[in-house]
């Protein structure tokens, strides 16, 4: 598994991108008319967007609260220091949980059985073998300090005894949020308009006119922002 999740570490950020694309792959339904009724869009809408949204907190906290800088070196894990502050005094992974939320819930929101069933499944495979060849390197690195820590946190499930003290203690660094996560941002937002306005008709009472032109407004706001803070980042006007 460690071998595993060293080359898929190598592509990981890809691999995010490649599994939201997959949202678009015709499926059958979760949730159907026959079977919900003519309301029967309403559950995936807001299952799906809670459980996305609860995902992008996660990944929010944790990035605002104390940031880990693990972007590896040559295609493989590495990690300046021990960071066990913040979100991850609650759990080992929160930012892959996050993503684990995100995927999961634009899953559900696009009511797709397929994704659901099959294409998260194989996604928390890679994310395990990621996972355990990151701890390969961490217990290498940092020995007894990180067998320490494993046992006191939580590999995936966070630990919400405390969360209150952790957020008084510490000052949410909402510019590194906004640097750290705008492409993030902007390709999950993207993604959620996407699926509501072409998947759901009844949210524009089934005008295609309305739809195309809330998609074109809508779409094209995100892309303004997201290319507003990209150049902010870029000349160095916004920093953390």
């Amino acid at each position: 598994m460690v071998s595993i999740g060293n080359f898929f570490f190598k592509y990981r950020n890809w691999i995010f991108i490649l599994f939201y694309a997959a949202l678009f792959i015709p499926s059958w339904p979760l949730f159907s008319k026959e079977a919900f009724g003519d309301f029967y869009y309403l559950w995936p809408v807001i299952i799906g967007l809670l459980v996305t949204c609860t995902g992008q907190a996660i990944r929010g906290a944790t990035i605002g609260l104390a940031y880990i800088v693990r972007g590896g070196k040559e295609g493989k894990p590495y990690a300046e220091g021990l960071v066990t502050e913040g979100i991850f005094n609650h759990c080992r992974n929160p930012l892959y949980v996050g993503n684990i939320l995100m995927l999961l819930g634009v899953g559900i929101l696009a009511n797709s059985l397929l994704y659901v069933a099959v294409m998260m499944p194989v996604f928390l495979f890679i994310y395990q073998a990621i996972v355990l060849a990151e701890e390969n390197f961490l217990r290498k690195k940092f020995g007894p300090g990180y067998d320490e820590y494993c046992k006191k946190v939580n590999r995936w499930v966070p630990n919400i005894n405390g969360i209150g003290k952790t957020f008084g203690s510490m000052e949410f660094n909402w510019r590194r949020w906004v640097l750290r996560e705008h492409t993030t941002q902007f390709i999950w937002l993207a993604g959620i308009v996407l699926i509501l306005l072409l998947n759901y008709p009844e949210i524009t009472g089934h005008d295609t006119t309305i739809r195309n032109l809330l998609l074109a407004v809508i779409l094209g706001s995100l892309l303004v922002l997201y290319v507003f803070f990209r150049y902010l980042k870029k000349t160095g006007k916004f920093k953390e």
